[in-house]
């Protein structure tokens, strides 16, 4: 199957409508609307105009970043096995030998396959250090957050040298490895969008802005259209900027043998960037988190647009409050202007002179009484706050606004807010996962024979390994998420300093249970106070004496 350029842009059409018909403004809209509120701009487009200070309380702010911490602070890693393949004491004992470097002789097949596992999980660690994994997790969180899909994209760059050689005498230079780039939802177009698995899709699209001399000098290396066929978009010929929208399309197509293969083809309007290339992984090569779902639908939902009535009215109260204040503070002066003709300034000091015949001082000049400010508008702005928060499952105590009183609350509520965020991070750690899938699709299609970096008891080391003998096999993926220890900490900080103030352990006991490094000095601390408590028992027993 080969789409032409004008079928392409009729598919990308139809994405863009859909896109549109979505929620009350359209996914296009929404998504501006809450980068806005995240970002602070929550006053965009209100007509206030800018005589008076309009106060925010940025709520939408604290519950995203103590959502996206929740969900995403614990590090993981990522384990490869493989499929169909047993794990015996025998071959764990041999791969534990070759890590640590011994010559081991491979029993079987099975046991070659399980070090191509083995290798591919410490070359994925290697790989999330080299592309800044942790930083892509970070960014899809936040794109997941604001407009509900976080889309993480990996090509094949040809072009990037890896340092590796293919040839003991390092003559012959291997060239190529993997590139991983955030992607916004807005560019990124399914084949059928009520269809929630992004593998089952029949097409996914790709829109990108490029430079058209950059796009005309792909066309040229790739046999695309003639030059004079890609030309910039409308709104760029004006500016000078010469740009142009360049469609991806990526599908699969299953040969006779029911082999599955991803290929590729890139338009700018009715003109051929690049024709018909065979990507040469079986996946598509993009892996989508969802913050929450939407009802048959691929794309996900943003908590944001949920959130923005409450952040308006917070916004509104608080702004009435405090011009509420001005007013009494600084009340509106009402001048006669036939009896009065001089500036007044309103600075204190100032002497206004009064003129007419018998003119009453109170009467040319007086100040509007404004109306009385209520403390229940204040308690509702306290409650309209406390009630978000916990509806949003991100309470004071979470954000640290209000204390438990004690051991047991305190592990009460970090159960309870746990719970409801659980379905999120099985999401995010799906995610985690279709990276990790990918990124070995293209380890073994794409590597052919080349050394790869493996972990040992020295440090790393490098070692063969041949894609082609693991082309045909399936990999499981394991990912192990280890608990977060600066949440653990602040947990164990809060239960130590209660039951210290209740007098259940003394100062010797709290010093010696506070997590590794959260004081300076801490041993030489508690070695000091040993010290004086056995010094206070010898006394103790003299006194006795």
């Amino acid at each position: 199957m080969k789409p032409t350029a004008a079928e392409i842009q009729k598919e990308y059409t139809r994405g863009v409508r859909y896109k549109e018909s979505l929620g009350r403004h359209g996914m296009f809209r929404q998504n501006e609307i809450n980068e806005r509120f995240y970002s602070g701009d929550q006053w965009h487009g209100a007509g206030c105009g800018e005589e008076r200070p309009l106060v925010r309380q940025n709520v939408i702010r604290r519950i995203a970043d103590y959502k996206m911490a929740t969900v995403g602070a614990d590090p993981i890693t990522v384990t490869f096995s493989a499929q169909g393949i047993p794990d015996t004491p025998e071959m764990r004992e041999a791969l534990l030998n070759w890590r640590n470097g011994e010559d081991t002789v491979l029993a079987d097949t099975g046991d070659e396959l399980n070090r191509a596992a083995a290798i591919l999980s410490d070359h994925f660690s290697y790989t999330a250090e080299r592309l800044k994994f942790d930083d892509l997790k970070q960014r899809v969180m936040l794109d997941a957050y604001i407009t509900g899909t976080g889309i993480l994209y990996t090509y094949w760059d040809d072009r990037l040298k890896t340092g590796l050689f293919a040839d003991h005498a390092r003559k012959q230079p291997i060239k190529g490895d993997i590139v991983s780039e955030i992607l916004h939802v807005d560019r990124v177009f399914l084949g059928d969008p009520t269809v929630e698995d992004l593998q089952e899709q029949p097409y996914l699209i790709i829109a990108h802005r490029k430079r058209t001399e950059a796009l005309r000098q792909t066309a040229r290396q790739y046999g695309g259209s003639r030059q004079d066929a890609i030309r910039p978009d409308s709104d760029d010929t004006a500016s000078g900027l010469q740009k142009a929208t360049v469609l991806t399309r990526l599908w699969k197509e299953w040969d006779e043998d029911g082999n599955c293969r991803v290929w590729g083809m890139q338009v700018c309007g009715n003109a051929v960037v690049r024709p018909k290339w065979c990507l040469g992984v079986r996946l598509y090569p993009l892996a989508m988190f969802r913050w929450s779902t939407r009802t048959k639908s691929g794309y996900g939902e943003s908590e944001i647009t949920h959130l923005i009535p409450n952040q308006i009215a917070i916004n509104r109260m608080m702004t009435a409050g405090v011009w509420a204040t001005m007013m009494n503070g600084m009340p509106i002066m009402v001048v006669n202007g036939d009896v009065v003709t001089q500036p007044i300034t309103n600075d204190p000091g100032q002497i206004v002179s009064v003129y007419g015949s018998g003119e009453d001082v109170d009467r040319a000049i007086r100040y509007v009484e404004p109306p009385a400010y209520s403390s229940q508008f204040e308690s509702g702005i306290s409650m309209l706050i406390s009630d978000t928060l916990s509806q949003s499952g991100a309470n004071g105590v979470l954000l640290g606004d209000v204390n438990p009183n004690n051991a047991s609350a305190i592990l009460a509520v970090r159960e309870s807010s746990s719970k409801p965020m659980q379905l999120i991070r099985n999401r995010f750690y799906s995610f985690c996962e279709d990276v990790a899938r990918i990124w070995a699709e293209f380890f073994v299609c794409m590597y052919g024979r080349r050394p790869l970096r493996v972990r040992n008891a020295g440090g790393f080391r490098y070692c063969d390994f041949d894609g082609e003998r693991c082309a045909d096999m399936l990999f499981s993926v394991k990912v192990d998420v280890e608990e977060s220890v600066a949440r653990d900490h602040e947990t164990t900080l809060q239960i130590l300093g209660m039951l210290l103030e209740a007098g259940v352990i003394n100062a010797e006991q709290y010093i010696g249970r506070l997590p590794e490094g959260t004081i300076p000095k801490q041993r030489r601390l508690l070695q000091e106070l040993q010290e004086q408590a056995k010094t206070g028992e010898t006394q103790k027993e003299e006194e006795t004496a």
